[in-house]
């Protein structure tokens, strides 16, 4: 069984990806800036990290098979974009001096394209969010550089908000560069299914070196 870090154990997205994976009987080295809430979980050994420290990063990682980061530097910060982008190179950095070859990205839906043209750079995409989604938008672009690695990059539907309807069912749909949309053209997941999306990525790796998303 392969052991998997993830970054960012307590967040929107990382604590049901942590749900998911110890389901699936996967031991998790979680790593958050308070892991008070996850010190009494089995098949979890908690860390506190900053991201930013490169070095102790990459200490905490020697030995994992797949790192998972799910870093979010907080939809309330005004200097979101950077230190989203700084704790980002820093992860990203860390995982090649920790030797892991494999790395999976929870980036944003922002990215994602119709008729060739990304969600983010549409005058009307939401304002109070855009900070992140660039943020996310541009790391997939470094990421895309990077050939040391079997990387992938989630993209979420556009829809995976806290608002989002919906739990795990397992089910959904993928495609790499356009939102998956349903019957009713929502494009929509709740973050239980995204979680499994995920963790499947690990499992079967239909996306190495690719980006992809998930929708019902």
């Amino acid at each position: 069984m392969k052991k998997i870090a993830l970054i960012g154990a307590t967040g929107f997205v990382g604590f049901p990806l942590l749900e998911e994976l110890i389901a699936r009987g996967y031991h998790v080295l979680a790593i958050a800036r308070d892991v008070q809430q996850l010190k009494n979980k089995e098949q979890v050994t908690a860390i506190q990290v900053d991201v930013n420290e490169e070095v102790a990063l990459a200490a905490a990682l020697k030995g994992c098979d797949v790192v998972i980061s799910a870093f979010n530097a907080g939809w309330d910060n005004p200097s979101l974009y950077d230190d989203f982008m700084r704790g980002s190179r820093s992860i990203l950095l860390a995982v090649k001096d920790a030797h892991v070859k494999r790395f999976i990205v929870v980036g944003g839906a922002g990215s994602l394209l119709i008729n060739g043209k990304k969600l983010v750079d549409d005058p009307k995409f939401p304002k109070h969010i855009k900070a992140g989604a660039q943020a996310a938008s541009d790391y997939l672009e470094v990421i895309k550089r990077e050939h040391d690695l079997s990387w992938t990059f989630f993209s979420p539907a556009i829809n995976m908000g806290p608002d989002t309807p919906g739990s795990r069912t397992g089910k959904y749909r993928t495609d790499t560069d356009t939102p998956v949309f349903d019957s009713s053209r929502k494009s929509q997941i709740s973050v239980e299914d995204a979680a499994v999306a995920i963790v499947d990525e690990i499992e079967t790796e239909r996306f190495i070196n690719k980006r992809f998303t998930a929708g019902y």
